[in-house]
């Protein structure tokens, strides 16, 4: 089925656009009294992820809410590892908890090869279904967490400030690192071959935590890795999200992918020069949404001037906070549909 709005996937694939396309990251999100009423129904997070019905609807609330040019599905990074043998909770004010960890031999020999049905199951019924209710009006984005990221989880068995360590284990058993890196990477080539299938448009890795590595220890830990994904999908094209990794974005330059995510951490003009074959995407401070309507879209206005015509997805320099006001989040939105390349 064509789409009627395509911008997402022509910017990303070097065609011309009169105007950035918008979506933002957890948009379908606790902002949305929508998608409260949703999660109540839900009883939790979890309950929404594991039921494809229910994160269908969440997924296409923002569309229909707020006008963004995507949806992005409704799932979580961690339905990986809990696909590779390690379930989690998610515990009030503390985030994910993981029972289990990976830190030696024997938790790595136990890890699973998904094959046949797993829990990533419901994420692509979920993506039937909301590709059946889009009927093609904008592209349905696919996501999954990057290597590193994910690996930080598995090892610390949570939530940390610094992943010390998940850092630690780099440097101290590092072909033991690399081993889960890869196994890692492998299940996550699947799962977004699995996304792809069932029918997402693009696909976007989450590096979340790349920030907290060396520009070297980011080459050799979590580079090959991204672009051993960044290879293996081919059918759509892929952005990656290093996050408060601006001292490593030249590095992306060479990698097959169509588009870097920034964080409002990085100014705009050094990206375009860093990368200027990528498209852009970012990089608003979602702070500054906390502000009057007015104020909102003056700044959007502002930071579309900065980024290359043509090349660049607007969104946050990271997720919509839950108490964003939504006629806020709604400027923002309206700022880039009103925005004009010829202008």
């Amino acid at each position: 089925m064509a789409l009627q709005n395509d911008l997402l996937i022509r910017v990303a694939n070097g065609l011309p656009v009169d105007r950035p396309p918008v979506w933002l990251m957890r948009q379908a999100g606790r902002f949305l009294h929508e998608y409260r009423a949703v999660r109540e129904r839900a009883g939790s997070f979890r309950n929404m992820i594991s039921n494809p019905d229910l994160a269908a609807e969440v997924t296409l609330q923002p569309v229909e809410l707020i006008g963004v040019d995507a949806a992005i599905i409704f799932s979580d990074i961690l339905v990986v590892p809990e696909a590779m043998g390690l379930p989690y909770d998610m515990a009030k004010g503390e985030g994910p908890v993981f029972n289990q960890t990976v830190r030696d031999e024997g938790a790595l020999l136990k890890l699973k090869q998904v094959e046949g049905r797993s829990n990533l199951d419901d994420t692509f019924e979920a993506i039937k279904l909301v590709k059946r209710d889009l009927g093609g009006r904008v592209p349905l984005i696919g996501f999954a967490g990057a290597p590193w990221t994910i690996f930080c989880y598995m090892t610390e068995g949570g939530s940390s400030k610094t992943y010390s360590l998940a850092k630690k284990m780099l440097y101290t058993q590092p072909d033991f690192s690399h081993r889960l890196l890869q196994k890692i990477t492998d299940t996550t080539i699947q799962y977004l071959k699995g996304q792809i299938q069932s029918g997402v448009d693009i696909v976007q890795v989450f590096d979340s935590w790349a920030g907290l590595l060396s520009r070297e220890a980011y080459q050799t830990f979590a580079l090959p890795y991204l672009e051993q994904i960044a290879e293996a999908i081919r059918d759509v094209p892929v952005i990656l999200f290093p996050k408060g990794a601006g001292h490593c974005l030249d590095l992306f330059s060479g990698l097959p992918c169509a588009a870097v995510g920034l964080d409002w951490t990085t100014e705009p003009e050094l990206a375009a020069t860093c990368l200027p074959q990528k498209a852009l995407q970012g990089n608003m401070d979602p702070s500054e949404l906390y502000a009057n309507p007015d104020v909102v879209y003056a700044r959007t206005t502002s930071m579309l001037d900065r980024f290359p015509k043509g090349r660049h997805i607007a969104n946050l320099g990271h997720g919509i906070a839950p108490d964003l006001p939504r006629e806020s989040v709604m400027a923002f939105v309206q700022a880039v549909k009103d925005y004009r390349y010829n202008r």
